[in-house]
């Protein structure tokens, strides 16, 4: 047999649990979490924006309404065709492009770059992590930010849960998961019960605390790297349940 490829290559997983990772809330959600990103990045009207890893488009569709010049990034063929059809419906100019993380860059294209809903840590080599942010480092204008939103290792293991499960649309949905290598990574086991069939993935992601993910902006040739405990600014604290960290080229 030829060596199987790692979980976040397997489109089967992401088409199968796109409701349970995009319902209709979550994509509402992104109006108002789209004027937070402004914010924290300090865009202007008209500047370009790549949301790398961008999934279904819900920012990429969202910011292109606000008047910016978006490129979405995805390596899921049918989450950028979704995206496709939807900026369509709306006559929304918004590039999609179909690239693995690790390759994409355009010299200086870019004012902002956002990557968000934990689609950082993916790969088993920290380099790659590096390599990703050189790319967007690359591929900023100088006076540019570089948002990342992640789960934060401290905020995962004071409020951690092995097992946990939720009914989506009909669907059930389980997720038990174990923290290796001191806090370092999580492995995760997926079960998804849909019309009485039970699918079943493994996943792996790399976890970061606040000064670990600075450290690796700064090692990329960011600046002022920022920790924030959410979009809207407030502090990365004992009550923050996400990690947005900000780096400017």
């Amino acid at each position: 047999m030829g060596r199987r490829a790692p979980w976040f290559e397997d489109d089967q997983f992401w088409k199968m649990y796109e409701r349970a990772m995009f319902p209709q809330q979550r994509i509402d959600a992104a109006r108002e979490q789209a004027g937070q990103l402004v914010a924290r990045l300090g865009l202007k009207p008209g500047q370009a924006v790549l949301d790398l890893c961008c999934g279904p488009g819900r920012f990429s569709l969202e910011l292109a309404r606000r008047g910016y010049r978006v490129t979405g990034v995805d390596r899921t063929r049918s989450y950028l065709a979704e995206a496709r059809r939807a900026a369509r419906r709306e006559k929304l100019e918004v590039e999609f492009v179909q690239e693995d993380m690790r390759r994409f860059m355009r010299p200086r294209a870019f004012d902002a770059v956002i990557n968000v809903f934990p689609s950082f840590g993916y790969f088993r080599r920290q380099s790659d992590d590096l390599r990703v942010c050189r790319n967007v480092h690359r591929s900023m204008q100088p006076g540019g930010r570089f948002l990342i939103e992640t789960l934060g290792k401290e905020g995962l293991a004071r409020r951690y849960q092995c097992r946990d499960w939720q009914e989506v649309g009909g669907e059930l949905v389980l997720h038990e998961v174990v923290p290796v290598d001191g806090w370092s990574a999580l492995e995760q086991r997926r079960i998804l019960v849909r019309k009485g069939r039970t699918y079943e993935f493994r996943l792996w992601m790399r976890l970061y605390s606040a000064a670990e993910l600075r450290g690796l902006l700064e090692r990329a040739g960011f600046r002022s790297v920022r920790m924030y405990g959410g979009y809207d600014g407030s502090p990365y604290d004992s009550e923050a349940r996400r990690l947005v960290v900000v780096g400017r080229k």
